[in-house]
C-alpha cells in the first residue's frame, strides 16, 4: 500500500503545510535525504498547541502535541516531495519538549510523533534513530518542536 493511501486509510487530516516564519526552508533535499526543519504542533485550523509540559500540559497532552507535529511534518513532506510515496524511511528524529524543570518523561512525549510514523510508514520504515530532550522554552511557547531526516527516492 502506498503511504499516501495509508494516510487516507487511517483517516488522518494533515494541516496545511506550514510556511517558514524566518530565514530557512521547510525541507532541504540533498541526494536521497530530506532534512525537515523544526516543526511545531500545527493544527488543521492553523493554531498551535502551546504550553509547558509538566506545568500547563499533562504528559498525555504533550504526546498529542508531538503527534500533531508529526501530521505537520507529513504535510510538509508531501507538499515538498509531491507524494509521501517518495519516502523510503525515517532516519533520525530530534524531539524537543517545552518542559518544566522537573518533568522527566521527554521520550514518552516524543512517542506521539514516533508512534504516528510507525502507523504511517510501518515498523521498519517508520522507526529511526531518535533523541528526545527537554527545553527551557520553545518559540511562541509551543509545546513540542521536532525536526527529522528521511531517506527518499530520487
Amino acid at each position: 500500500m502506498s503511504f499516501d493511501a495509508r494516510i487516507a486509510e487511517l483517516n488522518l487530516i494533515l494541516p496545511p503545510a506550514p510556511k517558514p516564519v524566518a530565514t530557512y526552508v521547510p525541507v532541504a533535499v540533498l541526494n536521497n535525504v530530506a532534512y525537515v526543519s523544526g516543526h511545531g504542533p500545527l493544527r488543521p485550523d492553523k493554531t498551535m498547541i502551546c504550553g509547558v509540559v509538566g506545568a500547563d500540559l499533562t504528559e498525555a497532552e504533550g504526546r498529542e502535541a508531538a503527534r500533531t507535529v508529526g501530521l505537520a511534518i507529513l504535510a510538509t513532506l508531501r507538499n515538498s516531495l509531491g507524494s509521501l510515496d517518495k519516502v523510503v524511511r525515517l532516519v533520525k528524529t530530534l524531539g524537543m519538549v517545552n518542559a518544566s524543570a522537573d518533568f522527566p518523561n521527554h521520550p514518552a512525549v516524543i512517542n506521539g510523533f514516533s508512534d504516528l510514523m510507525v502507523e504511517v510508514f510501518g515498523e521498519t520504515a517508520g522507526k529511526g534513530a531518535r533523541s528526545a530532550v527537554g527545553m527551557g522554552s520553545l518559540p511562541g511557547n509551543i509545546a513540542v518542536e521536532i525536526e527529522a531526516i528521511f531517506e527518499i527516492r530520487p
